[in-house]
């Protein structure tokens, strides 16, 4: 037996994307955003209402997508419950540190080990934010011997949409493009 639930954003795993941007004077703001993902090789699409955020983001036409991880759980989730139009020291109070990123006119979180870096390319139905990625930049720390980005060292969260939980992802079940192979 199967239930039907109608239209709902039951997409599993559900990324924790924290959006980086610069304001009007040149300081780092962070939101948290539930509702997006890769639309490709080198794009990513990201459903923003109306925030500081959005505001920064097609004033700089750049933005960065860093992937909230177990460790900086409690940080990622209060960037996106207080917003930066009423608390100027949003940053500060998440404890994150941000160097300018070497691509686009926006902020690397420093303590978040993975971060996209992002163009704005355009707004689709007003609050679609489609970017294209220039560079992946990534902690060494996160990194196995083949130089490469480790799920058994980077701990990124996924977001519960039904019970509003984050989840750390689990083990290593399987080998892409080649289990399939011994059903042929």
């Amino acid at each position: 037996m199967r239930k039907n639930f109608g239209a709902k954003p039951y997409l599993y795993p559900q990324p924790v994307m924290i959006i980086g941007t610069y304001d009007e004077n040149g300081n780092a703001n962070a939101m948290n955003a539930a509702w997006g993902g890769i639309v490709g090789m080198d794009k990513i699409i990201i459903d923003l209402s109306s925030h500081k955020t959005t505001d920064n983001l097609m004033q700089r036409k750049a933005f960065t997508v860093s992937i909230a991880d177990t460790e900086h759980m409690t940080e990622c989730d209060y960037v996106g419950i207080v917003s930066a139009k009423t608390e100027k020291d949003k940053m500060k109070k998440a404890n994150f540190t941000t160097t300018k990123s070497e691509f686009v006119d926006a902020p690397i979180i420093n303590e978040l080990p993975l971060t996209l870096e992002c163009e704005l390319i355009k707004v689709v139905e007003d609050s679609l934010y489609l970017g294209k990625i220039v560079n992946v930049n990534a902690d060494e720390k996160i990194l196995g011997d083949d130089g490469e980005i480790s799920l058994d060292k980077f701990r990124p969260i996924t977001y519960d949409t039904v019970h509003h939980g984050y989840y750390e992802l689990g083990k290593k079940i399987g080998n892409a493009f080649k289990d399939g192979e011994k059903l042929k």
